[in-house]
C-alpha cells in the first residue's frame, strides 16, 4: 500500500490558504504510508489548474488534521515518489485545529 488510505474529499474545515500562503511553510519529509488522500484519481483538469503546485510550488501541500494527515495537493508528486521507490515525500504541511 502506497497511502495510509485513499479519500474522497477534505474531512477537515476550509483553511483559506491559497498558493502565495502555503510558500510561507517550510517543506519537511512525510512518510508516503501516512498520507490519505483527498482525491481518489489524478484529474488532469485539476493538474493543470491555475493554483496547482504543477505550476508553481515545487512542493506537495499536506493538512495535518485530528492527528491524519491528508494530501491536499501534489497527488502526482506522490505518485512519482512512490513509482521511484522512495518512503517520504517533501511537502509544505499546514497544522489545522
Amino acid at each position: 500500500m502506497i497511502f495510509k488510505r485513499v479519500g474522497e474529499g477534505r474531512p477537515y474545515p476550509d483553511h483559506g490558504y491559497r498558493q502565495k500562503d502555503w510558500a510561507g511553510l517550510p517543506p519537511r519529509q512525510v512518510r508516503l504510508d501516512q498520507l490519505v488522500t483527498t482525491k481518489g484519481t489524478l484529474n488532469l483538469d485539476a493538474l493543470l489548474d491555475e493554483d496547482s503546485t504543477f505550476y508553481g510550488d515545487l512542493f506537495a501541500h499536506v493538512v495535518e488534521y485530528q492527528g491524519e494527515m491528508f494530501l491536499e495537493d501534489g497527488l502526482h508528486r506522490a505518485l512519482r515518489a512512490a513509482l521511484q521507490q522512495r518512503l517520504v515525500l517533501h511537502a509544505r504541511v499546514l497544522v489545522v485545529d
